[in-house]
């Protein structure tokens, strides 16, 4: 057993549940007065078109997911495990998802979307593959808790969270541990994004449902 130098708090399973759910609530409220403002803080003009730059930067990420040609996701870690959980329901969407790393995903290019999380925005292989898409004409959404880092200023739009970093151990900014809220605040945002698109769509459950993984 590790050796700890201050007292352990004992907490249940059931404590340590309502403590995460809690803290959950908490930064989806701070989202919704902040990653729903209109986005002129936030959005890297230069890489920004017009057909969106008036919208809050959550609907920006979902109108230039909706426009795309193909999507593509990339996460490192964790980071990258919620947005698996994305693509999957942008796969049932009827949308050309792709996993960056997977052997099958093709070349990006002009009229993708490469849709990235990294909670320090400076994850280097994160950054290498938005500095490509960049340069082949894609576009890039990036989730992050740090607007000013290399990724952000790469974006097209940037929803900011506020979240911990996963090297911030201050208990003040987070109770939970290396990064846990900013990555379970990216499997929210997905959620939130597909269920926004899905309604807009018009197609029922049952009509996205034909697409759900049958090789299973």
């Amino acid at each position: 057993m590790p050796s700890c130098t201050d007292t352990p708090v004992t907490l249940t399973v059931t404590e340590s549940l309502a403590a995460i759910a809690a803290e959950n609530a908490g930064i989806v409220r701070q989202l919704l007065t902040t990653a729903t403002t209109n986005s002129a803080n936030t959005t890297n003009s230069a890489n920004s078109t017009d057909d969106t730059a008036g919208l809050p930067t959550l609907d920006q990420a979902a109108a230039a997911l909706r426009g795309a040609r193909r999507v593509f996701v990339l996460g490192a870690g964790r980071s990258g495990l919620a947005l698996r959980m994305t693509a999957m329901r942008l796969m049932h969407l009827g949308l050309d998802v792709h996993v960056v790393g997977e052997v099958t995903t093709p070349a990006i290019a002009a009229g993708d979307v490469l849709l990235v999380a990294s909670g320090s925005g400076a994850t280097a292989a994160v950054v290498r593959a938005a500095e490509t898409a960049a340069e082949s004409g894609a576009r890039v959404i990036a989730i992050t808790t740090a607007p000013d880092s290399p990724l952000a200023a790469l974006a097209a739009v940037t929803v900011v969270v506020p979240a911990a970093q996963k090297q911030d151990h201050d208990e003040l900014r987070s109770l939970q541990y290396s990064g846990a809220l900013f990555e379970q605040t990216v499997v929210v945002l997905g959620d939130a994004i597909f269920h926004s698109l899905w309604k807009a769509s018009g197609a029922t459950a049952d009509d996205l449902w034909p697409r759900h993984a049958n090789l299973e």
